[in-house]
């Protein structure tokens, strides 16, 4: 069936009245349309087949909202995006990193920093990437510093010469910024 001749409004009012194939029908239609908001939307950790399977049952517990004064994919990107929206804002609300949020790799690299275990041929990537995820959760003038200093290797004066910040603070702020990546590592040797 070609989508301009496709009939929303009888398959909706089959959905409505407990159709399964039409609400299978319904959700092949706006699949693609839900799929393209996830993926240039998807918060950090957030499974796209998760939030696909969350926007799906907004949009079944909304159906009966729908007014029919704009197509319904369209009415179905809205639902989608805000929820993307909503979930990018809760973690930033609450910007942490979890040990299940890391790869296998990344996680063996935690526990061999935590252990002092001897080192394995894989461990200096592994130990990129979890550095890299820790600097994500900082705010981004932190961020920047600790990339400037510690990662690409250049000296105070060079970022205060960048930043405009006189050389102390520079080095107060970098200091900070550690000591919050510090914090960020401790929560995740926590057992929850």
């Amino acid at each position: 069936m070609a989508e301009a001749t496709f009939d929303w409004p009888l398959c909706l009012s089959r959905v409505q009245r407990g159709d399964q194939a039409a609400a299978r029908e319904l959700v092949d239609r706006v699949r693609p349309v839900v799929s393209r908001i996830i993926r240039a939307h998807r918060p950090f950790r957030a499974a796209e087949e998760d939030l696909t399977q969350e926007i799906f049952l907004k949009i079944f517990r909304r159906l009966h909202q729908y007014q029919a004064d704009a197509p319904l994919p369209h009415w179905v990107s809205r639902i989608a995006y805000s929820t993307c929206i909503d979930r990018l804002r809760s973690q930033r609300r609450r910007p942490e990193l979890r040990r299940s949020d890391l790869s296998e790799a990344e996680g063996d690299c935690f526990d061999n920093t935590r252990c002092e275990s001897t080192r394995h041929p894989g461990t200096a990537m592994d130990a990129r990437e979890l550095v890299g995820k820790l600097l994500d959760r900082l705010p981004p003038g932190d961020r920047f510093l600790l990339r400037m200093l510690d990662l690409q290797g250049h000296s105070i004066a060079e970022i205060s010469q960048l930043t405009g910040l006189n050389p102390g603070l520079v080095k107060v702020r970098a200091f900070r910024a550690r000591q919050k990546m510090q914090q960020l590592f401790a929560r995740m040797e926590k057992p929850r």
